[in-house]
């Protein structure tokens, strides 16, 4: 069968299944924000959490292809001010330590590193990085001590869309709508709700480029090693001015700046 054929069908099925959903009895606005808000609590009480997760991100190009940008990593966290996170992709293979006082992030694809005093909290830390810096941490919202306040700011619309499966794992599948962007969040049930995966689609960019961050797995509890939040730089490493850990990202720098989310 030619990938053409299959590729109508699928959109056929999709055009049924958007003419089913809005009746749906579980497609409530406060089921929605009602399992959100369990989640930020069961993740906001968590003291360490240790995860790894695979991401996605595509880009459009000019002459409006869509091309998607894989990545691997994980991250440690230990309230309230430490951080050790890592991603590895195609273009990039970056390592951020933070300890509580300062943020060091290494780009092993460079063997160059930059720093920055960021006293405080991890909480602190994602807004300092994203508003100082220019990084876009996709995702990282999901581990605030209170991600509800922020996840739920802006939201217009909220749909409780029912259950479905990830890797196996039973989950409450949640769609939210914002100005800019559509996302979808598929949250474990049970007693540990935690976030298996999240989709955020673009609705500003011609194409509707997404982001997709899948959960592999989830420890909470977990004793971090001694120095796991301290970043020795290499002898060979060369220090880098804090504004260039904006190129340190997970797509190539040819990439267009219209076409990512």
């Amino acid at each position: 069968m030619k990938v053409k054929t299959i590729l109508c069908a699928t959109a056929s099925l999709w055009v049924v299944a958007l003419v089913v959903l809005p009746g749906m009895a579980l497609a409530q606005e406060g089921d929605a924000k009602a399992i959100l808000k369990s989640m930020s609590d069961y993740v906001g009480s968590q003291q360490t959490i240790e995860l790894t997760f695979d991401s996605a991100i595509e880009i459009i190009t000019p002459q409006l292809e869509k091309i998607q940008f894989t990545n691997s990593g994980g991250a440690l966290l230990s309230r309230p001010d430490k951080l050790h996170a890592h991603r590895v992709g195609g273009y990039a293979d970056v390592e951020m330590f933070y300890d509580g006082k300062t943020t060091s992030v290494y780009g092993r694809h460079v063997n160059g590193y930059a720093q920055f005093e960021a006293p405080g909290s991890v909480d602190n830390l994602i807004h300092a990085l994203r508003a100082g810096h220019g990084i876009a941490l996709p995702g990282a919202d999901l581990l605030l001590t209170n991600s509800y306040a922020v996840l739920a700011e802006d939201i217009l619309e909220a749909k409780h869309i029912g259950r479905g499966l990830i890797d196996g794992v039973v989950c409450e599948h949640l769609a939210f709508r914002n100005f800019d962007t559509d996302w979808q969040i598929w949250v474990e049930v049970g007693a540990a709700p935690i976030p298996r995966k999240l989709v955020i689609s673009s609705k500003t960019i011609n194409s509707a480029p997404q982001y997709t961050l899948r959960v592999k797995t989830w420890k909470t509890g977990v004793t971090p090693k001694a120095g796991a939040f301290t970043f020795s730089p290499p002898a060979d490493a060369s220090m880098l001015s804090p504004d260039a850990l904006i190129e340190l990202d997970e797509l190539p720098p040819e990439v267009p700046e219209g076409g990512k989310p």
